[in-house]
């Protein structure tokens, strides 16, 4: 990839602390590998709608199209509801642009304690699906605020959207141990789950290659606190796989590292990188909020552009500082702050960049 344009949307509360470390680490890793990135910032979110009402403009979705990759931080401020934020900014790019794999690794860092007493070797995946399930626009109120007072939400399974990110997942773990495990809950929800089974079934066909269990959401969330260092690739539908994304980033240690990737896997639209972190109201503006998670979605994107060298380079460097116990953050008992972790991330990167190169 010699070069790439980013679109930046720095959001809200935090986002606006680790976005500039993202954007450092990046570049230098950029430097080193020969990459030339063009970055394009857009002030979106909730000071954008505080100003015309609005997250981003109504020609928003034209105005990034035409980009790369997106570079996001964290949305949501008390003075816009999580409906209004969420609906009217990330739904929006996520579903317009085809954005259908949601990608979260879950690795547990060397220098960082897990909660576990015996965590083992956790390094996995979750693919969750990122465009239909329960999260659907499908549903209403009927009698608000009287006796019989209702409500319906309904989810949406197609084989389309089922069979894509099964096939992505099920690539995805040809990469890794070719195991594959699929998230459902068929016992108790009549259509929807024995659905999804019967899809990732039709799909393992494809990929005989591939070892495949299925376990129900309840006791696999008990595994993933059991036994997490057993699974490799975890795939799920839209609910689960939002839960199960930050229960295994809780599992190794602190969620304030965990990165994502909203994938359009075909290309035909940009996808956006962001932590799975919020923007978190309470330490807005203290520059002690983690930045590793903003920084691993950057290196994320490198690497679905194409700069997969690039992008090892800086985990390599995440690793290296985390061992050290150097600049943490106070959410991985520290006293550093966003800007020395950032920076010291950095300084690991320019280092040894031909080591770095090699992993």
């Amino acid at each position: 990839m010699p070069s790439a344009k980013i679109a930046v949307i720095e959001g809200d509360g935090i986002g606006k602390e680790v976005v500039p470390q993202g954007i450092k680490v990046v570049r230098q890793a950029a430097r080193l590998f020969g990459i030339d990135l063009q970055w394009e910032e857009f002030d979106w979110g909730c000071d954008h709608h505080a100003r015309i009402g609005r997250m981003m403009p109504e020609n928003g979705l034209d105005r990034i199209a035409g980009h790369d990759a997106i570079f996001l931080g964290a949305i949501g401020w008390p003075t816009v509801s999580d409906v209004e934020s969420l609906w009217t900014l990330l739904m929006p790019i996520r579903r317009n642009f085809q954005q259908y794999v949601n990608l979260r690794p879950v690795r547990l860092f060397d220098g960082v304690p897990s909660p576990l007493a015996n965590p083992g070797l956790i390094d996995f995946y979750i693919v969750r699906e990122n465009n239909e399930g329960e999260y659907s626009e499908i549903g209403g109120r009927m009698f608000p605020g009287m006796d019989q007072e209702m409500v319906s939400q309904e989810t949406i399974l197609t084989r389309f959207g089922c069979d894509r990110v099964m096939r992505f997942a099920f690539e995805l773990s040809r990469k890794r141990k070719r195991k594959l495990t699929s998230a459902t809950k068929s016992n108790g929800i009549i259509h929807t789950m024995p659905f999804w089974d019967e899809r990732f079934r039709a799909i393992a066909k494809e990929f005989p290659d591939v070892a495949t269990e299925q376990y129900h959401i309840d006791i696999l969330t008990a595994h993933f606190v059991r036994r997490p260092s057993s699974f490799d690739v975890v795939v799920a539908g839209n609910l689960f796989g939002d839960i199960l994304s930050d229960l295994g980033p809780a599992v190794t240690g602190t969620i304030g590292i965990a990165p994502s990737a909203n994938l359009n896997p075909e290309r035909r639209f940009p996808s956006m990188f962001e932590p799975v972190h919020g923007s978190a109201p309470d330490i807005a503006g203290r520059n002690i909020a983690n930045p590793i998670g903003q920084i691993w979605s950057g290196a994320m994107m490198l690497e679905h552009l194409g700069a997969k060298d690039a992008a090892d380079a800086i985990v390599t460097a995440i690793a290296r500082v985390l061992a050290s116990g150097e600049n943490l953050t106070p959410d991985m008992g520290g006293t550093g702050s966003t800007a020395s972790l950032g920076q010291a991330i950095v300084d690991a990167l320019s280092r040894r960049p031909e080591a770095l190169r090699h992993g």
